[in-house]
C-alpha cells in the first residue's frame, strides 16, 4: 500500500482538532487506514538548515486514489467526522464563455491515442500546497498510471500558454523545445539521448523511445507545452505565483485516464477563488469517436440492497440510517422510490474504487464501525468449509489417476497461441479463446483452451528421463462466453499424457476405464444395444480430429439419465503436433 507522508501539525489544524499519536491511531483504523509511523520523537532531517517538523506517515489503501495527498486525507477525515459536508464540485465556464479545446490528430493513436484536460482558474498556492500538487502527480504515475506507461500528467501556466490546443504525433527529429528547468533547445531525438542518464526521467524513455512517433502537444502558438510521457516545456512550467493551471493527461487506457484527470482537480480545486469550481476542456477527437467534455464531475448513479447490506454486515438498519452512514463515507444516498429494499447512490467522482455493491457495503460497515458490529458464531456467518461438487470430482480424477502411476503436473494457465491452436492444428475462429490485451512475452497471449498444450511441454523440458512418461492435470481452462457478464467461463477439465516407445493407446484408454469405473459409470458394448434400449453409460467411436493421426483418435460418449453429451477425446497425437513440440 502507498505511504503518505503530511505534516502533523497542518493536518490537525485541517482537522480541527489535536490528537495523542494513540488517538489519531484510532481515527485512522477507524476509517480504514493505518498509522504507520509518528516522527515526533524520532531523528528527522535537516534541509537548508531548519529540521524538518514532525510527520505523519499513513498507509493508504492502493484502490483509494483520493487519499494519495495532503487535501485528499484531510477531506475524507473531516467528511467521516461529520465536520464537513462532501464537496459539490461544479463545472464552470471561462468568462468569455469559451471553452478551451484539444484536437487530437489521428496520429496519436499509435503511440497514445487518449487525451482529457481542465482548467483551474484563480487557484492558490503555498508553498505546501505547491509541493502536495507535485507529490499528489508523482504518486498518480507511480500508482495508478503504472509507471506513466497508461497515464501521463501535463500541468501549465495557463498564462503563458494560448489555446486552442493540438495533440499531435510527429517524428522525433521535428519536435523541438526546451525541456523544463534546462535552457538549450532540442529535439526529440537529442532529448532521448541527454536524459538517458537521468536517475529520474531516464526509466520512463523506453515507453516512448523506439516509437517512430512521439507524443506532442502545442498551444495555438507552436509553442510545446509537454512531451508525454517524458517531460513538459520550460515555456509553460508553473510556480508559486501561477493563478490559472492547464492540466493535460494522455494516456493509453481510457478508464485510467478519466480517474486521474477527476483526482487531480478535486483534490486541488478546493483552492480556487470558488471553492469546487472547475473549467473543462473540449476534446476534439473525430478519428476514434472520443470528441467530448473533460472533466466529467457527475456522480454515478447506482443501487444497493438493503437485505445485501444487512445481511453481510449482521445488521438490521433501516434505509435511512442506511443512507446517513453513506453521508460518513462522501456519499449521496437516498431511500429508493422504486422498492423498500433499494437504496438510491450517487457516487463521486473522487471514489473511482466503487465498482460493486459489496464496496458500498464495506462503506457501510466502516460508517458504523468495525468494532461495532455484532460477533457471532460460525454456524450463523456459514463459513464451515465444504467443498465444491466440481473440486470434490476433481480431488476422486487425481487421486485414481495418481493411484494408477501417473504423475501430476501444474503448467501455467497462460500460453501463446501457437501453442493452443496452431500447434494442435486447431483453427481459432476468434470466439473461443480469452485473450491478452498487451502480452508481454510472445509466450503468454492466450489463457489455454485445452490442458493438452501444457502437457506437451512438460513432456518435453523432461524428455531426457526414463520412458515411458506419464503424466497428467486436472485443472481449469477459459473459454469466451458472451452470456456471462464477465463474458467468460471456466471448465476444469482432466488430460493425460503418455509418452514411450509405442503409441501408448491402449494404455490411455486403460487409464479411461479405471476413471470411469471410479465414477461409477459401466462400459457399453455394441452387444448391449442390439435389443433396442439406451443404456446409461459410457462408449468410444472412432473420429477425424486434426490433432491425432488420422484414423486413431476416438470421442468419449456418455448417456446420464437418457441424455447423450460428448465428454471427451483421445487418440495418438499427429506426427506435425511432435514436430511442433519437439517430441519426435
Amino acid at each position: 500500500m502507498p505511504t503518505i507522508g503530511v505534516d502533523k501539525a497542518e493536518l490537525f489544524r485541517a482537522l480541527g482538532q489535536e490528537y495523542t499519536t494513540e488517538e489519531f491511531d484510532e481515527l485512522c483504523f477507524e476509517f480504514g487506514i493505518e498509522l504507520d509511523e509518528d516522527t515526533t520523537n524520532s531523528e528527522r532531517p535537516i534541509v537548508n538548515g531548519v529540521q524538518e517538523p514532525p510527520q505523519l506517515k499513513i498507509e493508504i489503501p492502493a484502490n483509494r486514489y483520493d487519499m494519495l495527498c495532503f487535501e485528499g486525507i484531510a477531506l475524507m477525515l473531516n467528511i467521516f467526522r461529520g465536520k464537513t459536508p462532501s464537496p459539490n464540485y461544479r463545472l464552470v465556464a471561462p468568462p468569455n464563455g469559451e471553452l478551451q479545446t484539444i484536437t487530437v490528430h489521428e496520429e496519436t493513436s499509435k503511440i497514445r491515442p487518449y487525451v482529457s484536460a481542465a482548467v483551474l482558474r484563480n487557484i492558490t498556492f503555498t508553498k505546501e500546497r505547491y509541493e502536495s500538487f507535485i507529490a499528489l502527480q508523482d504518486k498518480l504515475h507511480q500508482n495508478l498510471a503504472r509507471q506513466r506507461t497508461l497515464v501521463a500528467i501535463g500541468t501549465h501556466d495557463m498564462d503563458t500558454v494560448q489555446g486552442p490546443f493540438t495533440y499531435e504525433a510527429l517524428p522525433p527529429e521535428q519536435i523541438s523545445f526546451v525541456p523544463l528547468n534546462q535552457t538549450q533547445k532540442m529535439n526529440g531525438a537529442e532529448l532521448m539521448q541527454f536524459y538517458e542518464n537521468d536517475k529520474h526521467l531516464g526509466r520512463y524513455l523506453h515507453i516512448i523511445r523506439d516509437s517512430p512517433v512521439y507524443p506532442v502537444i502545442y498551444d495555438s502558438k507552436r509553442t510545446v507545452c509537454s512531451l508525454p510521457p517524458i517531460i513538459n516545456g520550460d515555456h509553460s512550467k508553473i510556480s508559486l505565483n501561477t493563478r490559472n493551471v492547464f492540466i493535460e493527461c494522455t494516456a493509453t487506457d481510457k478508464t485510467k485516464v478519466e480517474i486521474v484527470i477527476n483526482m487531480m482537480v478535486a483534490m486541488f480545486s478546493q483552492y480556487t477563488e470558488e471553492p469546487f469550481t472547475v473549467e473543462p476542456v473540449k476534446i476534439v477527437s473525430q478519428h476514434n469517436h472520443e470528441s467530448r467534455q473533460t472533466p466529467n464531475l457527475t456522480p454515478r448513479e447506482t443501487q444497493t440492497e438493503i437485505s445485501y447490506i444487512n445481511a453481510c454486515c449482521g445488521l438490521e438498519l433501516s434505509a435511512s440510517e442506511i443512507c446517513t452512514l453513506l453521508k460518513r463515507m462522501s456519499y449521496h444516498a437516498t431511500p429508493s422510490t422504486t422498492s423498500p429494499d433499494l437504496i438510491d447512490v450517487h457516487i463521486p467522482p473522487t471514489r473511482a474504487d466503487i465498482l460493486h455493491q459489496c464496496d458500498i457495503m464495506e462503506d457501510v460497515a466502516i460508517g458504523y464501525g468495525f468494532n461495532n458490529l455484532p460477533r457471532s458464531f460460525p454456524s450463523k456467518s456459514g463459513t464451515i468449509a465444504q467443498p465444491l461438487m466440481v473440486n470434490k470430482l476433481g480431488d476422486i480424477v487425481r487421486i485414481e489417476t495418481a493411484m494408477a502411476g501417473w504423475s501430476e503436473v501444474m503448467p501455467l494457465i497462460l500460453c501463446s497461441h501457437d501453442e493452443n491452436f496452431g500447434w494442435l492444428n486447431r483453427k481459432d475462429d476468434g470466439e473461443t479463446a480469452v485473450k491478452l490485451a498487451n502480452p508481454k512475452t510472445q509466450e503468454y497471449q492466450v489463457v489455454r483452451t485445452s490442458l493438452l498444450p501444457g502437457l506437451l511441454k512438460t513432456i518435453r523440458e523432461n524428455k531426457h528421463h526414463s520412458v515411458p512418461i506419464k503424466v497428467f492435470e486436472v485443472s481449469d481452462v477459459a473459454f469466451k462466453d458472451m452470456t456471462m457478464e464477465r463474458k467468460s467461463r471456466n471448465e476444469r477439465h482432466f488430460a493425460a499424457a503418455w509418452y514411450g516407445k509405442t503409441s501408448g493407446f491402449e494404455v490411455v484408454h486403460g487409464l479411461l476405464d479405471r476413471i470411469m469405473m471410479m465414477l461409477k459409470n459401466a462400459f457399453v458394448t455394441r452387444e448391449e444395444g442390439l435389443d433396442g434400449k439406451k443404456l446409461d453409460g459410457y462408449w468410444i467411436e472412432e473420429t477425424e480430429d486434426p490433432t491425432f493421426f488420422p484414423g486413431h483418435a476416438a470421442t468419449v460418449h456418455l448417456r446420464l439419465n437418457g441424455n447423450e453429451h460428448v465428454i471427451g477425446v483421445f487418440g495418438i497425437l499427429h506426427p506435425t503436433v511432435l514436430n511442433n513440440f519437439e517430441l519426435r
